[in-house]
């Protein structure tokens, strides 16, 4: 029996405020935290909520004959426990169906395999612990950020102990081959490999809504209908989209719930296909040969290349500079440090770069926050440059990186007596409020030329006369001058 692979990523980025150049030294907090919660509230009210709710009415109608997967970057796990658990507890209730399989990728959603094979692994094995902590599973399967795939990246999973990784089907890759198939890895073939069906995908996530297009509208019967066309031979059809693409990239206007609702009952009234998890996919079938990927590919653009995230200067540029700081943070131990470097890494914010235009640039400026990528380039260098700071801060190499270690402690201690100073002073005015204090003072040192009883500066004129009841000796020699108001001793 042939199947159904359906996979969805899940993943919203935290977006940096507008980080200035003036701020660099001063302010250390980076995130935009009202956009990152309205459009994590917004994409979970339109997608996640109910979309998750269709899967698990699914779910209860069809048993385990019905199976989708899920990989949700960690960066959107972080989001999910700040600003939404509604969302995190649906897709529990999902995991506790067994009829859900989570997917292993990496914590910050990041291109590090391109880069740095130990980061890469530590981000891998973190992601790894937060599905295990929130869903109960241990990943099987990897799927690295944006289907990113080479032959190395391949043989790194499989020596990191996964059984199988999923990426493009992509034209220039597979020639002639169909993606329909299972393969392996070509420097490790104990690693099998899901091809993306990226037409049968497509279809779905992007022209679903598009009336131009020659088979507007599809439904869910049109579209099992095509699938009964392939090669009877073939064995796997891999579905593989964002989740977003319901309710939010395809509103739910369009009907794109209604497709998700009826597309299992099409399935299942009109084919001979069934529904599998990807691990069940690389137990059940075997490989037919292996995929050679020597430059890595992605799902991203026309080329399926690297270019939407490193195909410009800006974009090498901050990407070089980033990953420059590897060896000094492994050896950090500050927890804000760490976040932030974690952050820092989301390909997002290389994609906000990109240059590209025509068909390619409509989807970039869709995600786009910013007016433009030189914008984007200049926020990111901005707070790229702040970061490395407080790195060089807190790991000092050189005698010049000592010094301004040695000023950033004086500062912070500062910093912190000034905070404690006006707590107290804020706590004293709050225990005197309500009663009036009058505080007067004279110049402990008096301009030259000046003399008791006269202002500073005045001297005494022929003729001035001081009258008695203005000085007088005191007992003590000490000379008063009686005020309305109050008596100040000089």
């Amino acid at each position: 029996m042939r199947t159904i692979c359906l996979y969805f990523q899940v993943h919203q980025p935290f977006r940096f405020r507008r980080y200035r150049f003036f701020d660099i030294g001063n302010e250390h907090y980076y995130y935009d935290d009202y956009t990152n919660e309205s459009i994590l509230r917004k994409v979970a009210d339109k997608c996640y909520l109910p979309a998750n709710k269709i899967l698990l009415e699914l779910i209860r109608k069809y048993g385990d004959k019905f199976k989708v997967a899920f990989s949700i970057s960690g960066v959107a796990l972080d989001q999910f426990e700040l600003y939404a658990p509604d969302v995190l507890e649906s897709f529990k209730k999902l995991a506790a169906t067994g009829s859900v399989e989570f997917l292993a990728e990496t914590n910050a959603h990041s291109l590090a395999a391109l880069k740095d094979r130990r980061e890469f692994e530590k981000q891998v094995n973190e992601h790894v612990e937060k599905v295990i902590k929130f869903f109960g599973q241990k990943p099987t399967v990897f799927r690295n950020t944006e289907l990113v795939y080479s032959d190395e990246i391949g043989a790194m999973i499989a020596d990191m102990g996964f059984e199988a990784m999923l990426t493009e089907g992509a034209k220039h890759i597979l020639g002639w081959k169909s993606p329909n198939y299972l393969y392996c890895n070509a420097i490790n073939p104990k690693l099998k490999i899901l091809l993306k069906n990226y037409t049968l995908s497509d279809d779905i996530a992007f022209r679903f809504s598009n009336k131009g297009w020659s088979e507007y509208p599809l439904t869910a019967e049109k579209y099992v209908s095509w699938m009964n066309k392939l090669d009877k031979k073939e064995e796997t059809i891999n579905l593989f989209m964002d989740y977003e693409t319901f309710g939010e990239h395809q509103w739910a206007e369009t009907g794109i719930f209604e497709f998700l609702k009826n597309f299992p009952d099409a399935v299942f009234k009109s084919s001979k296909y069934s529904f599998a998890t990807p691990s069940e996919v690389a137990r059940n079938l075997q490989p037919v040969s292996a995929i050679n990927v020597t430059y890595p590919i992605s799902w991203a653009d026309e080329e399926r290349d690297l270019t939407a995230w490193l195909g410009n200067e800006m974009q090498q540029e901050a990407f070089n500079k980033l990953y420059e700081l590897s060896g000094k943070i492994s050896r950090v131990n500050d927890p804000k440090l760490e976040k932030d470097w974690n952050y820092l890494q989301v390909s997002d914010h290389f994609y906000y770069m990109c240059t590209k235009f025509f068909s390619d640039g409509a989807v970039h400026s869709y995600f786009n926050p910013y007016h433009s990528p030189y914008d984007a380039f200049i926020n990111y260098m901005n707070i790229l440059n702040d970061f490395i700071i407080r790195v060089d801060a807190a790991v000092p190499e050189t005698d010049k990186e000592q010094e301004i270690a040695n000023l950033t402690s004086i500062i912070n201690e500062k910093d912190a007596l000034i905070a404690k100073y006006t707590a107290e002073l804020d706590r004293l005015i709050s225990a005197t409020s309500g009663t009036e204090t009058i505080i007067r003072s004279e110049p402990s040192v008096k301009p030259k030329g000046a003399r008791r009883g006269r202002p500073p500066g005045k001297t005494k004129k022929s003729g001035d006369t001081i009258s008695p009841s203005s000085n007088s000796k005191t007992s003590s020699g000490e000379k008063t001058r009686t005020n309305k108001k109050s008596t100040i001793r000089e």
